[in-house]
């Protein structure tokens, strides 16, 4: 429900977003031409075992390119977002849970976390093996059978290379591939997507050294620029769409290269000034 400060926003049409932007930004972080960003309907059910990439290249990269739900079809140097949800269920990362149970979904949070960070009634604040922290540890009983919960990917980034494989390599064309989840923010209501897997695009770009718009010398601007696209890409997806992935033109080429979260995203411990 919307608050007393917000209002209604109408969903996106089927033809995606585009915001443009005039002039580039310090740093490579805009582009000239802007960004558009598209939904990608007509993917189907997945289940476990689907090749999911095979799934999206289907859609995306059909003989008719004219049919894409993406203009001219996908193109190199495209991003596509792909949620976590569908990846899990790809790869049999659903299992069997009472949902009116408290006490089984406690002891489920619990088998896939490594450390408990915070606990207050059903929710628990844990730490994932993957290093995220996260609400319940990424265990989700939205959008998926009743009686079942899905589990985050066992390697988000190992995910997200496949795709961007079988795309290059059975299609010919070389993107950046996001795995996409919804956190909460600390401090912050609500929640958006963020980057839990990466392949082909920059997880964070690091600006330090470079001159700001007044020519000042920037000290400690990291930008992390993976959690951006999966937040621009679920402006298309929402919540109760049935859309599981998006495809990003017009992203910056400075951007592509390799990457991943674990890598480059995830803070480590040593780094960390709460733990």
């Amino acid at each position: 429900m919307p608050s007393a400060e917000s209002a209604p926003v109408d969903p996106p049409s089927p033809g995606g977003l585009a915001a443009q932007s005039g002039e580039s930004g310090v740093g490579g972080l805009a582009g000239v031409g802007g960004l558009a960003i598209h939904p990608v309907t007509g993917l189907g059910e997945v289940r476990p075992g689907d090749d999911l990439a095979a799934m999206l290249a289907a859609v995306l990269v059909p003989a008719d390119r004219s049919v894409s739900p993406v203009p001219g079809g996908l193109a190199d140097g495209d991003v596509v977002v792909v949620t976590q949800k569908v990846v899990s269920k790809a790869e049999g990362r659903i299992v069997a849970i009472d949902g009116d149970d408290p006490e089984a979904k406690r002891a489920l949070v619990e088998s896939e976390s490594v450390r408990i960070v915070r606990r207050r009634g059903d929710l628990l604040i844990t730490e994932t093996r993957h290093g995220f922290i996260c609400a319940n540890a990424g265990v989700d009983l939205s959008n998926v059978d009743a009686g079942t919960a899905a589990l985050l990917p066992v390697d988000p980034d190992r995910s997200a290379r496949r795709i961007r494989e079988v795309l290059e390599h059975r299609y010919g064309v070389e993107v950046g591939v996001v795995i996409s989840d919804t956190f909460g923010r600390t401090w912050r209501r609500g929640v958006t997507d963020v980057a839990i897997g990466l392949a082909g695009v920059a997880g964070v770009v690091d600006l330090r050294g470079t001159a700001d718009a007044t020519g000042r010398i920037l000290e400690a601007t990291e930008v992390c620029v993976a959690d951006e696209l999966a937040g621009a890409a679920e402006l298309v997806m929402g919540k109760d769409r049935g859309i599981p992935a998006a495809v990003l033109r017009g992203v910056d080429p400075r951007w592509l290269r390799p990457s991943s979260v674990a890598g480059e995203i995830i803070r480590p411990p040593d780094e960390d000034l709460f733990r």
